[in-house]
Order: C-alpha cells, then sequence, then structure tokens
C-alpha cells in the first residue's frame, strides 16, 4: 500500500463508532488500532477523537483529519481500479447512494442491463433517507448520488436534474383508478390515506400539495418505507402519494396505478444526480454515470407518454 495504515484503522473507527468494533472488522488487536490513533495524534499535535462512556467522537481536528483520509483512501482505490484497467479495459467499481424508493423502483432494472453489458464492473448500492442522500457522496463515502429535493450544497456539483413530481397511487379495482389522467386531490384526501413520515423531504412536498385545501388530512398509517406504503395499498389500507418512478415496476405489472394531480396541486420534486465537486471520477463511474443518464431520460420521457408527468416539466444532464 502507498499509505499508512492508520488511515485505514481511523476511518474503519469512525465507521463503526469504537476502537473495539474496528478492530474486529480489521481483524487486528484493539491495542494496535489505539497504538495508531495515539500515534497520529502525536504527530499532528492534536485530538483526533474525544473518548466518551459509550464510544469516540471526532474532534474539530479530527473532522478535517477523516475529509483527508476519505480522500486518500478514494484515490488509492481510484489508482487500483485504473491499474487492473491496463489488464482488463472496463474493470472497476461504482458505488451509489440512492432513496429507498428509488432503489426498489427503477434502478434494479437499470442496473441489470449496465451489469449485463459491463460485467467486469462492481457497483456498490446503498439507499438511505432523502435527508441522509447527500452525506456520504460530502464525505466521499461513495462516488455518486440520485435523490429528490437535494439542495445546492457546497461541495457538491449536479449531473443531471429531473423533476418528476408526486402523484396518487391506487389499488387498480379502486373506483379512482378506473379513470385516467389528472386527479383533483380533494377526491384524494376523502379516502383513507397512507403517507409518508412528516419530516422527509418526499413529505414536506406532500404538505405543500395539501396545505391549501380545506379538508383536514389525518393518515391512517405514516411511515418512512415506500415499499410499506406501496404493500399497504395493495392491500386496500388506503391510497398513497408517491412519484411515479417509485411505483413504475408495480404499476406495469398491473398491481399498482397511478394518477398524477391536477396542475393546481402539483408540486415540483427535483430529482438530481450529483457527485463531490473536487472529486476526479474514473473511467468505471464515468461509463455508468452515462449509462444511469440515459436511462432516467429514457424512463421520464414514457412517463411524460403515460401522462404521469406533465410535458411541461423538463430535465437538464
Amino acid at each position: 500500500m502507498l499509505h499508512s495504515r492508520k488511515l485505514v484503522y481511523i476511518n474503519e473507527i469512525v465507521r463503526c463508532g469504537s476502537i473495539r468494533k474496528a478492530a474486529a472488522r480489521l481483524n487486528v488487536a484493539s491495542s494496535a488500532v489505539n497504538r495508531q490513533i495515539l500515534a497520529l495524534e502525536e504527530e499532528l499535535g492534536a485530538p483526533i477523537f474525544e473518548r466518551l462512556p459509550k464510544g469516540l467522537r471526532l474532534t474539530a481536528a479530527g473532522e478535517l483529519c477523516v475529509e483527508h483520509i476519505r480522500d486518500v483512501l478514494k484515490n488509492y482505490e481510484r489508482l487500483e481500479g485504473r491499474l487492473r484497467g491496463l489488464k482488463t479495459p472496463q474493470i472497476g467499481k461504482v458505488s451509489l447512494v440512492t432513496t429507498v424508493g428509488l432503489a426498489s423502483g427503477p434502478l434494479p432494472a437499470i442496473l441489470s442491463g449496465f451489469i449485463a453489458k459491463h460485467s467486469r464492473v462492481q457497483i456498490k448500492l446503498r439507499s438511505d433517507g432523502g435527508v441522509t442522500t447527500i452525506n456520504p457522496v460530502l464525505t466521499g463515502e461513495v462516488d455518486v448520488g440520485l435523490g429528490f429535493n437535494i439542495p445546492a450544497t457546497p461541495g457538491i456539483r449536479t449531473l443531471a436534474n429531473f423533476d418528476v413530481p408526486v402523484g396518487v397511487v391506487l389499488p387498480p379495482g379502486h373506483r379512482l383508478a378506473q379513470e385516467e389522467g389528472p386527479i383533483d386531490l380533494v377526491e384524494v384526501v376523502q379516502e383513507p390515506l397512507v403517507l409518508a413520515q412528516s419530516g422527509t423531504s418526499l413529505r414536506n412536498i406532500i404538505d405543500l400539495a395539501l396545505a391549501p385545501l380545506p379538508l383536514p388530512v389525518d393518515p391512517v398509517v405514516e411511515t418512512n418505507s415506500s415499499e410499506l406504503m406501496k404493500q399497504l395499498v395493495k392491500a386496500g389500507t388506503g391510497l398513497t402519494l408517491l412519484n411515479p418512478l417509485d411505483a413504475l415496476a408495480e404499476c406495469r405489472r398491473g398491481e399498482l396505478v397511478f394518477r398524477p394531480l391536477t396542475e393546481a396541486h402539483v408540486r415540483h420534486q427535483p430529482m438530481k444526480l450529483f457527485a463531490r465537486a473536487r472529486a476526479t471520477l474514473d473511467s468505471a463511474t464515468s461509463l455508468f454515470i452515462e449509462y444511469l443518464m440515459q436511462e432516467l431520460i429514457v424512463l421520464v420521457q414514457d412517463l411524460k407518454d403515460r401522462g404521469h408527468i406533465p410535458e411541461s416539466i423538463r430535465g437538464s444532464a
């Protein structure tokens, strides 16, 4: 390796929250890990961690140190990929973070298609709630993020933007599913509702759409799981509000029906593909991003053709 084992040890401690857990994952003695921390703190002349009863917490110096460590480790991983690529073209790793809904919605088919064409590229996918999707990209833990309502953030660069407004998801046998086209939200809120949990980015968009209505809204279920929301709709527990990509697979199989909201109730929900501003993307990641963007463009156009997204809403890539 071209760097000290201290970097690996400290990065693992931050991930695990304790020396003991990090040592177990690294298969080394806790005392060895602790010595490496003490040695680096002596070199830096400042403590990296605060020792707390329930674990360790980074100091301000530690935050700066970990940012540098993750840059070094990511660059080393990129170097390894490039060296492997000299021997075998199109080999490498891609790390992606996205929302739970997208991970269970359109991404499985997209990833399968990419791997079928580029079988030597390994993909690491993690899913997070909308409020944390941006953090793994900022810290350098992953290469690329795909999420909704991502604010403009220093250190983050936008690769593509798509507007995918929320609509109503219904079981096929529901009376409101017998018609096509936009639906008035007033009709929807008179039915039992299964909604995203308060405080999530999806619920914030839903609340904006519900705010002008004269009727109170009291969901029968609130959850941060889009998969649970879809299952409850299938079971007839209630209707829900989701973006059409989250329910695309079920709608194609005829298990659910999606109807967009009338223009008066549409609230923009931007979907952003993004990366860290200072990061240099390797060939495998660039290849994946190009493929993903093209697939998303096709999906969004398909939703427009179905009338699930107004034609007036555009995406940019």
